[in-house]
This record gives C-alpha cells, sequence and structure tokens, in this order.
C-alpha cells in the first residue's frame, strides 16, 4: 500500500499513541455515564421497540479514532518518491594490448610475466562487466585477438588461448598500439582506453611507437603504458638437448618512450616488478576510469498528505452528522 512513498516527518506517528488512551477514555465514560437499577417487576416498562441504532452506538468512537489516524498520517507529510539516474556517459571502451614476445617468458614474475600479465588482466576484465573490452597481442607483428565485446566470457578464453610463438618474435610496440588504436578509433563510447603491457624496446615494425600515440591523440584514446619486469637481471627459460636451462638476462624496458606515449594521449605510465605490483596497477587504472563516468542522480517528490486530510475530514463529517441525526438521543 504504502510502496514507494516516503514521510518527511515520521516522528508525528507517536501520536497513533493517542489512539488507546482515547479509547480507553471512551470506555471508562461510557461506564461512569450508565448506572443500574433495582425494581421489583418490569411489567410497568414497556418493551423498546426493535431496532439495530443501539448496536451501532460506538460508531462515533470508531469514526473519531479513524480520523485521527488518517489526520497523523497528514502530519507525518507522505510523499511519493519518483527517482531515475541519468548517465551523462556512453560506456569505457577498452583495448588491452599485451606483448607476447619470447622475453614475456622470463620467471621475475610467477610463473613467468606472460601468464602473470594473463591472470590479472583476466581479473580486471571480470571486475568490469558493463564495459566492451578487446584484446591485441603483439610481438614482431601484431594482430586482434578479440574485438571489442561485451561478451567477456569469449574474451576470457580467447585470452587464455594466447602463447609465446603464436607470432614473429620480436617486439614492435608501435605496430601494436596501431593496431590497438584501429580497433577502438571509431568507438561510440564517451571513453575509449587502450592498456599497452611490454617488456621491452621497439625493436620490429613499421610504425614508430609516438607515431601511433599521435594518431591514438587525434582520435581521442588514452593510452596506460605498463612496463612489465623487475630491476636489473630476470632469469629467462632457454630450451636445449638437455632441457630447461635458465640464464639471467638484462631487464631493457624503453621507460622514456612508453611515459612519451601515455603523456601525449592523457594517460599515465605506470611500472610493474612482481605480480603484486601489476595487480595493484590495473586496480588503479579500473579506479582512474570509473572516475570517468559522470552520473546524475535525479529526485521527485510529490506530496500526498491531502488525501490523507480530506479521509479525516470525512470521517470527522460523517460523525458529526450522525450523532446529531441518526444518533441523537440513541443511548440504548
Amino acid at each position: 500500500m504504502f510502496k514507494g512513498i516516503e514521510f518527511a516527518h515520521p516522528g508525528f506517528f507517536w501520536l497513533l499513541l493517542l489512539i488507546p488512551l482515547t479509547v480507553a477514555w471512551y470506555v471508562w465514560r461510557q461506564r461512569r455515564l450508565y448506572g443500574n437499577m433495582s425494581v421489583s417487576a418490569i411489567k410497568g416498562f414497556a418493551l423498546p421497540a426493535k431496532t439495530l441504532l443501539p448496536k451501532f452506538r460506538h460508531t462515533g468512537i470508531v469514526l473519531r479514532s479513524l480520523a485521527l489516524i488518517a489526520l497523523i498520517f497528514a502530519l507525518a507529510r507522505p510523499q511519493s518518491s519518483l527517482s531515475w539516474q541519468n548517465s551523462t556517459t556512453e560506456g569505457i571502451d577498452i583495448i588491452i594490448a599485451s606483448d607476447i614476445s619470447g622475453s614475456m617468458l622470463a620467471e621475475d614474475f610467477k610463473p613467468n610475466r606472460l601468464e602473470a600479465g594473463k591472470a590479472i588482466a583476466i581479473d580486471f576484465i571480470k571486475n568490469r562487466p558493463d564495459d566492451r573490452i578487446g584484446l591485441v597481442i603483439f610481438s614482431g607483428e601484431s594482430f586482434t585477438q578479440c574485438p571489442l565485446t561485451i561478451d567477456h566470457d569469449v574474451l576470457i578464453n580467447l585470452y587464455q588461448d594466447i602463447k609465446y610463438g603464436m607470432i614473429e618474435d620480436g617486439t614492435a610496440i608501435g605496430e601494436g598500439l596501431a593496431t590497438a588504436v584501429n580497433r577502438i578509433k571509431d568507438s561510440k563510447a564517451k571513453s575509449k582506453v587502450i592498456i599497452l603491457l611490454t617488456d621491452g624496446s621497439n625493436n620490429m615494425g613499421s610504425i614508430p611507437p609516438l607515431t601511433a600515440a599521435e594518431i591514438a591523440k587525434q582520435f581521442g584514446v588514452r593510452v596506460y603504458t605498463v612496463g612489465i619486469g623487475t630491476h636489473g637481471m630476470a632469469p629467462m627459460p632457454f630450451q636445449t638437448p638437455q632441457g630447461t636451462v635458465y640464464q639471467n638476462m638484462l631487464v631493457d624496458i624503453d621507460e622514456g618512450t612508453l611515459t612519451r606515449i601515455a603523456n601525449v594521449t592523457g594517460g599515465k605510465y605506470f611500472r610493474a616488478t612482481n605480480n603484486a605490483k601489476l595487480k595493484t596497477i590495473y586496480e588503479t587504472i579500473d579506479k582512474l576510469e570509473k572516475a570517468k563516468i559522470d552520473v546524475t542522480q535525479y529526485h521527485k517528490k510529490t506530496e500526498l498528505f491531502l488525501p490523507f486530510a480530506l479521509v479525516a475530514l470525512f470521517f470527522l463529517l460523517l460523525e458529526f452528522i450522525l450523532r446529531n441525526t441518526l444518533f441523537r438521543g440513541a443511548l440504548t
């Protein structure tokens, strides 16, 4: 009955305690008003005409109680609460551009950079169910593993399938970024974002990284760059006839270029040195992009006290009319 109704002054409901007090006073008054009379015979008293009026002689207190209840509800100021959200954004589209070159097998991350990056990125995807997300992979060349999609189950399955050796080895950062930009440039989303992860320096491809960054800027694409790798040396596995052997390799991330890419496009550069740091970076990006969504909350309230006031007036008028007409002098 009161679904969607709020009360501006609910404290007035304490006045409902007056109802049982009013009824108690009425009962006490009725007992004081009527007495008992003992006579030796009733033959001298004429039998009263049969009527239903005595059965309704307490109608007055009922109507006055109902009027008081309705009046208390009116004083509490019932209001209908209508609210809606007007989102001023069309959503966020995100392309994850991931390096899958041989150096991503280094085990300064557990189990290695590539697998750690996949697992943490998949958690990021799961936490953004309302965004379209796509995946571009690059090494010596680049291609789209999954276009922008809201079907994150498909995206996650395709992400889990990526592995070293799918494409020619090398690090073509510029081509990886250009492919990602090409996939997102026609998006109608309010915010277009690329997250680019790499552990090296651009050494292949025909598109310089900063040229790709300028293209991204022209299409309003913001790029977050992530350098993935510890400082100094990292253990790299190599397959030999005798099995897997490890050799410490120098971590060579072109942080200057990655920083400039981020600055040109209005993004930010991050350095991940272990699994926990990479997870924190994704969480930071998640918060930064959520802050871009502008949602306006509207509330509209309508006063509803008048119907309750009219009901109270109706009960009072009805009690007054009945008391002075139909029930006038009807004590028994």
